[in-house]
Order: C-alpha cells, then structure tokens, then sequence
C-alpha cells in the first residue's frame, strides 16, 4: 500500500487550480491548470491501508484505487497505468468527466477529505499519454466474426475496444459527421480538450476497429439490414430525447433544448461553420436545470459573451455536507460549485417557470416564474410570489427522458421498458438474438462510468454468444435505473 502514515503526515486535500476566470473564459482549454507531480504523489500516498477498499464498490469498472495509488507514490507511473487500463479503457474521460462515487465510498472520507482518486487517475493517463506507454494492442488472432457496435459514446467504444480486442472484426457507426457521441460534440472543450478523444480513436484504429461516421443507422441502413451483415449487434446509441417543458410560450423563437446549443457551440470550436448559431453574445440567458449539462451551458455563455447568466431549478439546494440519510459510503447529492459557476452569474433554487413572455416578433423577452411549494408531494408555482426575469435566450437542462426508439420499435420491433429504455436481460441481450444493448440506452442518462462498465460488460456478453466462451471482464450486470451507490 501507500505510505501507512500519508494521510497523517498529509490531512489536506489538495488539488489543482483552476485557471483564473478573467483568462479562461477568453478561450475554450481545459479550467485546470497542470498538476504538480509531487503534489499528486503526495495526494496519492494518503489512500489508506484500509483493509476492505470501499472505493471498489463506490466504482461501477471496479478501478483497483489503492493499487495504482500505491504505484504512484512509489513513482511507478508505467506500472500505475498498467493497472489503471486493466479495468478502465478510458481513464482520461471519466478522470475529467466522471462526478467520482468512488471518493464518496473512500473510507478516509469518513472523518476526513476523501483522497484525490479521480486526479490522481487523469494524472496516471496524462503521464502515460506524454512518456509513450499507452500502447496499442491488436489481436493475436481474428475470430472470423463481425460485430457492429450503434453510437461512439463511451458505452459503444469500449464495447467496441474490448470486442477488437478479443479478435472480432469491429465496425462501429456513428450518424454525426465525427466519432464521439457526446463526448465530442456534448461535452465543451473547456471540460475535456478533444485531443484526448482524438488520440485515443487514433489507438483503436490502429488496433482494428472500423469507424463509419455520418451513417444514420434505421434510416441509411435499416436494423434489419444491419443485423443481416453481422453476426452481432451492440445498440449504444444513448438516451438523447430531452425533457421538455411544456408551458405557455415554449415555441417562442429563442426558447431551445440545451443540446441544441451545446452541439452548435462544439461544432464552431472544431472549425465548423454553423449557419443561424444560437450564441449568448450580448443575450441575457437563462438555463432551466442545474445538473451538469446546465453548468456546461452556463461555461459556454460566458465564453460567448452573454450579458447575464440566471441559472434557475425547482427543487431546494443541496445541503453543503453528507445528509444523514445519504450516509457513507453512499454518493451523496450535495451543492457544488462547478468551474462554469465560478465565473460569473446567478443561481436560483425552488424556482417554478410558468411561461415564457415574449415581444412582438415572437421572440422570448423574458420568463414568469414563481416560487416553488410541495402540494401531496407535488412540486407546485406557489400563487402570488410571480416574477418576471429578463431573457433573450432560454436553454432548457432537464435532462433526458431516454433513446430515440422509433425505428427500433418499427424496424426491429423491440420492447421499451416503462421507463423508456431498450428492454434487454442480464446478459445485456434483447428479445433479438444476437442484439445487445449497452450504455444509457438500456440504463437510461447517468454516469460515464457506468456507460464504459456497460460497454465492457456488454462485450463480454457478445464475445460469449459468438464463441460460447470468454475471457473478457463482466463489472456489471444490467438494471432498469440508474443504482446509487
């Protein structure tokens, strides 16, 4: 283990800064300036010698913490990725994106800050990226067997990365004119620059994995057609429809889904040209929801420009510290201070919008909104406490009801659950032999770890339907919900 003593000699939590808001919202890099090697090793030797290591459970890809901790420590950096990628594809997504469970579970964290385990892992693939040591690995042999994984999102390319590498020929297809999903073009440069995408497509190319951007499956291909050319199917393709808000006014120009914009604002940063941009420039914005796809909005329209930034949601704020009815080692929802918060703008809580105003060429000018109350359990306007807030452009960050399922029921005729989702079993196989499903289209919108544990759990299933056998790891099983560990 780490030094026995670390989190003695070294109590505080330590992480690095982020850059200062006048700079980083004049361009579109990553907040966080670059981590000091010694600080990281010092964070890294105050993981315990805990005996039982509760960050397994708190991680959903069952990342051995304490061992690439240890590693770290000892300045074995080549050694610590060795055993970061042995359960985790993508270390340099979930160390920028993921909210981290597993220092919520961090048994330090019962009487004292948790360590450090999500920098000390984007620190581990950072390293390894800059030495040289992530390498690719091709396959010993070609099973002769092909797949076709639906969606480049996390779940579809760690699918897609574990079933290469088990020898299958592997084609994944995305219908954005890049590979991504979300990951490119959902997520801003400001949170994770596109390089570490780009390189690490560039090692799956090289390891045998076929990308086909810009093929819309169900409309360029039918399913049927595409369950005919390969001997499996993995459906990864998200749960990308978005919870919509339908109250007096919603069609007013101006009013748009969060997404919408995110896509555009990631398009322009690639070099694209986006005719009738939706821009924050000069507008007084508001964003309806505060998970993290709103605070990403809220980034954005600062690097726009925006005039203001009123970030509003319905329910209460979170409690500063662990609820007793969240306690450890269970995730806790608690108020946070995003990097997008920090640089400007105001936030509401039980907030209720009751419709959208607007001027005479149809075109939102402000919102009415009053305060919330609960009624049988309801969250309700409460009468008289209405208000008017300026607003030249809304974004609703409701989140996400689920996947696009029409040409899956049409097409393949599969069944959703209640909730939604593609309906599939404990082997992550759908009523359609040989049709798997993987990530937030089976699950529902949640964490990126769950979506690459999905992807490597769901390969696992495939390789053992095509061979009858296999050696590939199985983190997790399939459920209907989100689970809170």
């Amino acid at each position: 283990m780490a030094d026995p003593k670390g989190f003695l000699k070294v109590p505080e939590r330590e992480l690095p800064k982020r850059r200062p808001v006048p700079v980083r919202i004049m361009d579109w890099k990553e907040v966080y300036e670059q981590s000091d090697p010694a600080t990281v090793r010092k964070q890294a030797g105050r993981c315990m010698d805990c005996g039982i290591p509760f960050c397994h459970q708190g991680c959903p890809l069952g990342n051995l913490i304490p061992e690439w901790n240890d590693l770290m420590w000892r300045g074995e950096g080549r050694s610590a990725i060795e055993r970061l990628h042995a359960t985790n594809n993508f270390p340099e997504f979930t160390g920028r994106l993921c909210p981290a469970p597993c220092e919520s579970s961090c048994v330090l964290g019962i009487n004292q800050p948790a360590v450090t385990i999500k920098q000390v892992e984007v620190s581990i693939i950072d390293q390894a990226f800059a030495n040289g040591w992530v390498e690719s690995h091709p396959p010993e042999r070609l099973t002769g067997k092909t797949v076709a994984v639906v969606g480049s999102g996390p779940a579809g390319l760690a699918a897609a990365q574990q079933l290469t590498r088990a020898g299958h020929t592997v084609a994944v297809y995305e219908r954005d004119d890049r590979i991504g999903g979300l990951l490119r073009y959902g997520i801003p440069d400001f949170k994770m620059e596109k390089k570490h995408l780009d390189i690490r497509l560039k090692q799956m190319q090289d390891e045998g994995t076929r990308f086909r951007a810009g093929v819309n499956i169900g409309v360029d291909i039918s399913w049927d057609e595409l369950r005919a050319r390969y001997d499996a199917v993995v459906i990864a393709t998200g749960a990308m429809v978005p919870r919509d808000l339908p109250i007096p006014g919603r069609d007013f120009s101006g009013v748009h889904f969060a997404m919408e914009y995110l896509v555009q604002a990631n398009r322009v940063g690639a070099g694209d040209m986006v005719s009738d941009q939706i821009t924050a420039e000069d507008k007084h914005v508001v964003v309806l929801g505060g998970g993290d796809t709103g605070a990403d909005c809220i980034g954005t329209a600062h690097r726009q420009g925006a005039a203001s930034v009123t970030n509003l949601a319905i329910g209460t704020q979170p409690a500063g510290e662990r609820p007793e009815h969240q306690p450890w080692p269970m995730m806790p929802t608690l108020f946070e201070v995003a990097s997008a918060h920090e640089e400007g703008g105001n936030r509401e809580y039980l907030v209720s919008t009751v419709e959208f105003l607007s001027n005479e060429a149809g075109e939102v000018r402000a919102i009415r909104v009053a305060e919330t109350e609960f009624v049988d359990g309801r969250r309700v306007p409460k009468s008289g406490t209405e208000r008017e807030i300026p607003a030249d452009l809304v974004l609703l960050a409701l989140g996400f009801t689920g996947p696009e399922g029409e040409t899956l029921e049409s097409q393949f005729q599969l069944p959703f659950t209640g909730r939604g989702n593609v309906a599939r079993e404990h082997d992550y196989q759908t009523n359609q032999p040989g049709v798997f499903v993987a990530g937030d289209a089976g699950r529902g919108q949640s964490l990126i770890v769950w979506a690459i544990a999905e992807g490597r759990a769901a390969a696992a299933a495939v390789d053992q339907y095509l061979e009858g056998e296999t050696q590939l790891p199985f983190p997790v099983r399939p459920t209907d919900q989100p689970i809170s560990l």
